[in-house]
């Protein structure tokens, strides 16, 4: 039996065990380790896919096994972590419940995916991860901004919107580059260059803030297409 076909599926177990190690450090209370476990998901995530592609070894069990590992590294993980941070922050103790819709919706947005073959080229809804690094990465905001996201009632905002946007039927960008054409891609460019500008200013109080900037950029994008078709 061949080791090799087994490297995607393993990478996808690392994925998995930093989504369980975050777990752990959520529900300690300590947001910041939590948050370093799902970025070394995030890592393991794009090399099982890129591993998968490389050896030519995908399977239907790896695309199963992915979506669960998935489903704890970036739809549980940052539900509890918003939960945390809702159940301290001072409104009536159900309210954090809220938070929990994220892994719910997570679980949608990873189902309808893995059944979509129109998300090739472009995601419908936000990413799992995209969802996972903005909520986790909140802590390191700058602190004009941190006592804005971290208001209670901006918490739960957080809660609903977020879970809506990951089954919403919104087209994003993905950073697939068929070619390195300023023409083709200036798009994924200018979003490229806008957010390594802001993560060389507040670090990983930036990633919140990139986030904010693809789902803006992905919106901008689509309502000039359907500005052009109207015309």
């Amino acid at each position: 039996m061949s080791v090799v076909k087994h490297i995607p599926n393993a990478l996808t177990c690392g994925n998995l065990l930093c989504g369980c190690m975050g777990l752990v450090f959520a529900l300690q209370n300590e947001p910041v380790p939590a948050a370093w476990w799902v970025w070394a998901a995030c890592v393991f995530d794009f090399f099982d896919g890129f591993a998968a592609r490389w050896l030519n070894v995908s399977s239907p069990i790896g695309k199963e096994l992915d979506s669960l590992a998935d489903l704890v590294s970036f739809g549980v993980l940052p539900a509890l972590t918003l939960f945390q941070w809702i159940d301290e922050s001072g409104l009536p103790a159900p309210v954090a419940y809220i938070a929990l819709l994220l892994a719910i919706f997570s679980a949608l947005r990873l189902a309808k995916f893995n059944v979509d073959d129109r998300q090739a080229d472009s995601f419908i809804g936000l990413p799992t991860p995209a969802n996972a690094l903005f909520i986790t990465a909140l802590p390191f905001l700058p602190p004009f901004l941190l006592a804005f996201f971290f208001q209670p009632w901006a918490l739960v905002a957080i809660s609903v919107v977020f879970s809506l946007l990951l089954i919403a039927p919104l087209p994003l960008f993905a950073l697939k580059f068929k070619d390195f054409s300023w023409k083709h891609n200036s798009l994924r460019f200018t979003f490229l260059l806008l957010s390594v500008f802001l993560i060389a200013v507040w670090q990983a109080g930036a990633i919140p803030l990139v986030i904010l900037l693809y789902i803006s950029v992905s919106l901008g994008k689509q309502m000039l297409a359907s500005g052009k078709k109207a015309n």
